[in-house]
């Protein structure tokens, strides 16, 4: 029997694969198709997510892929390309992109074409990761004591955990009976890959990261820059479907002119915002479009997903490894549904934002009226989305765990940030702990990922080492002498937990550490008063 089998050989199932071959727990991914990748369903890779990619050793592979580095990432309004400019959001390209102050990585550009084969080239790398493509789940049983997969062709597979990472339409969510709440279909748009060489000398608007084209019906497609180079993704939104011929007119139509170009795919999705009543079973559980499907505008949809993986990873690790306590894994659908939740309010606003209601007959028109109208749209566009595309930092890094039964919240949570480009890090239990940089040059962060890793400011703690070590788990103790930090930390004792969220914070030593240290493994359940543990 292996511990974990893994369903779907995206983003997200890869992600769980590579989080729990990292802390050497076997796991098997299968896969129906060959897992190649030409499509770009996704391109913004968030800062989180790399932050995770950080952890895993794959982070530069991610950010310096190729893109080419002085090439800007402007967001352009347009009629077409050759046609009327109405609106530009300056974007820096990677080599002017400045740091962020709250964190050692930064937002990537990297298409899924090449994310994922990095990805999977890392599984393939750790020993405890199998990977199987061409091989398909036909339906399991969930016992009491693992689950048994039954495969295409006849062969069974027990495992401990099964987890389906296998898209909107998964087979393991509607075997559990799993139902989806929210708008089943908001409209359908047509994905187009295309190659062509020096797009740019085909009109005056210069490179950019993505170009919207808006006709008389308002914004009816994007266009986004794939490589730098030569491929790209024309977005045509509300298509049911586009033969070949309407796919090329639909290209020629936002370029504004006849040119050479290659079709290379021509995919048909549907944009929907749905969250999974429940996050799975006692042995099977779900991540990623599996349980939350949204507009992708803003970029929130695969990031989730990665999130679920790292959430679901470490705690499935923790119960193979016997630490991890009864009602660990049970904190996954309390910690991430409300996440999910949340992604998907946001991605609707941002979807709302570039949709208007209305047509604009007048918008080609080489008239004082077509003038107004482009001018009109151009500023309220403008200000309307900036906050969709300008480094939404607060939307990726800023969601926390409230209500959590395995973090200890010590005071009130505090509220969303009314702009969600603004993030303010904290201690806050159940958040994500603060980066800063040490005197060694390494992030905060690299200091969280194995265990459990208690910082200590100024104040001698050897209780919770104690305690963690008659139950066999996994913490260090860090001392850190650094007064900004101190502050940007606010307590003197902070335990952060294996995926870098605060379980736990004070000024003195915990009265019972060994009843906090069961709780934030999931030993005991949520109704241990707070004060027996703080």
């Amino acid at each position: 029997m292996i511990p974990v089998l893994i369903v779907g050989g995206g983003p997200v199932g890869l992600a769980l694969a590579i989080e729990l071959g990292w802390r050497g727990v076997p796991c098997t991914l299968i896969e129906q198709g060959d897992g190649e990748i030409v499509e770009a369903k996704m391109f913004a890779t968030g800062i989180r997510t790399v932050e995770f990619c950080r952890r895993w050793g794959i982070a530069r592979e991610v950010r310096d892929w190729g893109f080419p580095r002085d090439f800007p990432f402007d967001n352009v309004f347009v009629t077409s390309l050759a046609g009327y400019e109405l609106a530009r959001i300056p974007m820096p390209s990677i080599e002017h992109t400045p740091p962020v102050e709250q964190s050692p990585e930064n937002f990537a550009h990297c298409p899924q074409f090449v994310f994922d084969p990095i990805l999977r080239r890392k599984a393939e790398s750790l020993r405890a990761v199998t990977l199987r493509y061409r091989t398909r789940l036909e339906r399991f049983e969930e016992r009491a004591d693992r689950v048994v997969a039954h495969l295409a062709g006849g062969e069974k597979i027990e495992a401990a955990f099964l987890v389906g990472c296998d898209g909107y339409a998964s087979g393991v969510r509607k075997a559990l009976g799993i139902e989806m709440h929210g708008d089943a279909l908001l409209n359908r748009a047509v994905n187009i890959m295309f190659r062509t060489a020096g797009l740019s000398a085909l009109h005056g608007k210069g490179n950019a990261g993505r170009y919207v084209t808006i006709g008389v019906e308002g914004p009816w497609a994007s266009l986004t820059a794939a490589d730098g180079r030569e491929r790209w993704r024309l977005m045509v939104y509300d298509q049911k479907d586009l033969s070949d011929r309407e796919a090329a007119d639909a290209v020629r139509r936002a370029v504004g002119r006849d040119f050479d170009f290659e079709i290379l795919t021509v995919g048909v999705w549907a944009r929907r915002n749905l969250v999974a009543e429940r996050y799975g079973s006692k042995r099977v559980f779900l991540a990623g479009d599996a349980v939350h499907v949204m507009p992708p505008n803003g970029g929130l949809g695969m990031n989730t997903g990665i999130g679920d993986a790292v959430d679901l990873g470490w705690k499935l690790a923790a119960v193979h490894e016997g630490w991890g306590g009864p009602a660990l894994l049970a904190s996954y659908d309390a910690e991430r549904r409300p996440v999910g939740a949340r992604a998907c309010a946001e991605a609707m606003r941002n979807f709302e934002r570039i949709t208007p209601r209305r047509h604009f007959p007048e918008i080609h028109a080489d008239t004082e009226a077509g003038r107004r109208t482009r001018e009109e749209l151009g500023a309220k566009l403008s200000v309307s989305i900036r906050n969709a595309w300008d480094s939404p930092l607060n939307t990726h890094l800023g969601y926390r765990y409230d209500g959590s039964p395995i973090a200890v919240a010590d005071a009130p949570p505090p509220p969303e940030p009314e702009d969600s480009r603004v993030y303010l890090q904290s201690s806050q239990p159940g958040g994500r702990a603060p980066h800063a940089w040490l005197g060694d040059g390494r992030s905060t962060l690299d200091l969280f990922g194995k265990g459990f890793t208690l910082l200590r400011f100024s104040a001698r703690e050897q209780s919770l080492s104690a305690a963690a070590q008659r139950r066999g788990v996994p913490l260090e103790a860090v001392d850190i002498e650094d007064a900004h930090i101190a502050r940007l930390y606010q307590k003197r004792l902070v335990l952060v937990r294996p995926d870098g969220h605060v379980a736990w914070r004070g000024d003195a030593p915990p009265a019972d550490a060994g009843a906090l240290l069961d709780r934030v493994r999931g030993a005991v359940h949520s109704n241990v008063p707070e004060e027996e543990v703080s």
